[in-house]
């Protein structure tokens, strides 16, 4: 190709990016008016006291991140009760605990986990380290005489012994797993989108190849609630499978990937039940942005999305509940890419022999992040629910499949993709 050849095919491709990128339209961060109104200025919390308590030759320690453990009482020199309170209330009855603890001479105890709001929800899971976990043995849990408590048998001895509702995954831990996850591939950019209340980084992973600039989006968050870790390992698993699949297969040239893996740092650390520092629950201030978290997440995305002319199609946010369930839009919000999940949900059910999608639709109807999603951008909004006691092994299962079935159902409509813009 001679000078003049290439200085020509260089201004055509500058027209022809110039008139494409007219289509996005700039986007500003609006205000939304729902149904539900829900209040989220912020309320007083109660903050758990840090300490290690001594009683009948046992010790037992709150003082690690991501703990939760109110008081520890001694019945007796093999009984003892753990006392779990939420942040404030009213909230959700999911009740976090975690705590450490070690004994000057082995023996087994009884230990009570007696909630002073809501009921026991999460099979206590046990480590030698605070890193590698496993389920206690469904024989050495008892249940109360109400839902307000139930008893683990456990072997105490100089070892430390960690109780947890869930696997601790803490802000430290996220921030490791994004160092490594960045440093084993090119595609991967990771920053910050500001920081929390009490100073906290809140991470931003950007994964694509070469360019952000006019690439169709997919918004992805997680951790807008403490204790929701099994929706944290689905998008890990889902996240690992586009950073090796999306530069091979093509999807990371001509889509980008935008990522808040841990909206509420402050309340994982802390220990909380469902709130952030604010008393708030972070997924019902996606109207008014009254939370600093959400609002730092709401003004980064839109002035990314702004600066490389993206046009967003899709919105996931990973979370926990009961059983695995996809909550999606209804009719009455056509997005940008309303063919998209049927196509999606076909393609995993395929992909896996004997699953069968548990689908529950709904509108407009509160401040959380799927009606944002569609709001703000009409784009595909879609919270990804992964339930509390599912196999880990299929939550990587499922992660994965979800991502491979995601690039290939985009790839494959790619020209409907385009069309989104217009």
């Amino acid at each position: 190709m001679n000078k003049k050849t290439a200085r020509l095919a260089f201004i055509y491709c500058s027209i022809l990016l110039f008139l494409f990128s007219c289509k996005v339209a700039k986007q500003s961060l609006k205000n939304f008016e729902y149904p539900t109104t829900v209040d989220t200025e912020t309320r007083k919390i109660n903050y758990q006291i840090k300490q290690t308590y001594q009683m009948h030759g046992i010790s037992v320690s709150n003082q690690f991140a991501g703990a939760r453990l109110n008081d520890f009482i001694a019945v007796n020199d093999t009984l003892f009760q753990a006392i779990i309170s939420p942040e404030n209330t009213p909230i959700n009855p999911s009740p976090w605990y975690a705590f450490k603890l070690w004994s000057d001479q082995p023996k087994s105890i009884h230990i009570e986990l007696k909630y002073t709001y809501g009921f026991n929800r999460y099979t206590p899971k046990i480590s030698s380290d605070g890193n590698e976990w496993s389920v206690l043995n469904e024989n050495l849990i008892t249940k109360g005489k109400d839902s307000t408590s139930v008893f683990l048998k456990v072997n105490v001895s100089k070892d430390t012994l960690w109780i947890a509702a869930q696997e601790i995954e803490d802000h430290r831990k996220v921030g490791m797993w994004i160092d490594s996850l960045a440093n084993s591939s090119i595609l991967i950019h990771n920053g910050n989108a500001g920081v929390s209340v009490q100073g906290r980084p809140l991470y931003f992973i950007d994964i694509y190849d070469k360019s952000t600039i006019i690439k169709p989006t997919i918004v992805i968050l997680s951790r807008q609630h403490p204790p929701e870790v099994t929706g944290y390992y689905a998008l890990k698993s889902f996240l690992n499978t586009i950073v090796e699949q999306g530069g091979e297969n093509g999807f990371l040239k001509k889509f980008r990937i935008m990522v808040y893996p841990m909206v509420n740092p402050d309340g994982v650390d802390l220990g909380h039940w469902r709130h952030n520092t604010g008393g708030i629950d972070l997924n019902r201030d996606w109207a008014d942005y009254k939370q600093q978290e959400v609002r730092n997440i709401a003004n980064h995305l839109v002035h990314e999305v702004n600066k490389s002319k993206n046009n967003v199609i899709l919105g996931l946010d990973f979370h926990s509940t009961w059983e695995d369930v996809y909550y999606t839009m209804d009719a009455s919000g056509p997005s940008k890419i309303d063919w998209f999940t049927p196509l999606w949900f076909q393609s995993m059910e395929q992909k896996i022999t004997g699953y069968d999608i548990n689908e529950s639709s709904s509108g407009l109807g509160a401040p959380v992040t799927k009606g944002w999603f569609y709001q703000q951008f009409k784009a595909e909004g879609i919270t990804y629910e992964i339930g509390d006691r599912t196999s880990r092994t299929f939550i990587k299962q499922k992660g994965q499949v979800a991502a491979e079935s995601m690039m290939k159902v985009l790839l494959d409509n790619y020209d409907l993709v385009q069309k989104s813009n217009k």
